[in-house]
């Protein structure tokens, strides 16, 4: 209360100085004790604090993609979320998983446990800024996602399947106008995704993604469709991937109050029974400053590489510390 009582004896003073025709004394700002107030005094009478209010906080593509035109280089960016869901439940394990070109993994079914933990790591960073004049930054990033048997004490609570991301993009830099909101970035990427294993449990493929990311306000929603390379000199693994997993991806999110919701869709782009997609929603919420509450359900095919062509709803709840952008 004597901070704010000193404050406002010292604007009182300016004031009459400014309404004398005098100039501003210092000396009001250096008599207030208490360091805050000091220096919005001296904000104030600077005009720093309306140049501050009339810049707004960067929003969230601006600034995990450094859409600024940032020249700092490899400074660890969020990408995707990064979670622990200690529960993480299928409606439908997958017991046998098989594939066209792989075929079964084994005539005995595996003993899975409805019930696991999933868990997932993801960040980004650029690697070269500016590469056409003022515009064009190459960014490289990395996602694992595991779900983990972590409630199947009989045996021995093995890792069921692990999917590792790694992946490079080219991003430029944009502002146009589009469907009502603001293009930020238009992206083009090569992607690898794996489960690390062999023979009949082999999953893999790589791909050229596009993408068109677009805001406003608090929403971003990214249109990311794929294609898939072939594999010269061998034959393609799981050949009917894309025809689960999908060709291309819409993720909407809204950001507010310190939640974060979102919805991301994918689909086969075919027709008749090569049509197939899912759905996932993400609703993260605050429990403290750094940690956030996080519930996740999935419906759909492939949830996982293993499963890609496994229809299940999986229903998660757990912690997160970052989210989408």
């Amino acid at each position: 209360m004597i901070d704010r009582i000193h404050f406002g004896a010292a604007c009182v003073g300016l004031l009459a100085a400014v309404g004398a025709h005098a100039a501003p004394d210092l000396s009001a700002c250096a008599a207030i004790e208490a360091d805050a107030a000091r220096l919005e005094c001296y904000d104030r009478l600077s005009g720093r604090a309306d140049r501050r209010a009339a810049d707004p906080k960067p929003s969230l593509l601006t600034e995990n993609w450094e859409l600024g035109g940032n020249p700092a280089l490899f400074h660890l960016r969020r990408y995707k979320p990064v979670y622990l869901l200690p529960y993480f439940r299928a409606s439908r394990p997958n017991p046998t998983p098989n594939s066209p070109s792989r075929g079964s993994t084994t005539s005995t079914p595996e003993q899975l446990d409805k019930t696991e933990a999933k868990f997932q790591l993801s960040f980004k960073t650029k690697i070269l800024n500016d590469i056409f004049g003022s515009n064009g930054d190459l960014w490289a990033a990395y996602t694992q996602s595991s779900r983990w048997q972590l409630y199947n004490r009989d045996h021995s609570r093995p890792f069921r399947e692990t999917n590792y991301e790694p992946e490079a993009m080219f991003v430029w830099r944009t502002n146009e106008g589009i469907l009502g909101m603001r293009a930020r970035y238009l992206a083009l990427g090569i992607n690898h995704q794996s489960n690390g294993q062999g023979g009949a449990l082999s999953r893999s493929w790589n791909r050229v993604i596009g993408a068109i990311a677009l805001e406003s306000g608090q929403w971003t929603v990214t249109i990311r469709p794929w294609w898939r390379a072939t594999e010269h000199g061998t034959e393609d693994d799981n050949p009917d991937l894309a025809d689960y997993a999908g060709r291309g991806e819409i993720l909407a999110t809204r950001v507010f109050g310190g939640h974060v919701l979102s919805l991301e869709a994918r689909h086969s782009l075919r027709g008749g029974d090569r049509s197939h997609g899912s759905l996932r929603a993400d609703w993260a919420f605050p429990i403290n400053e750094r940690l956030k509450g996080h519930i996740q359900w999935f419906n759909g095919y492939g949830e996982s590489l293993i499963d890609y062509n496994h229809r299940a709803t999986y229903l998660g709840l757990g912690f997160s510390l970052v989210e989408w952008h």
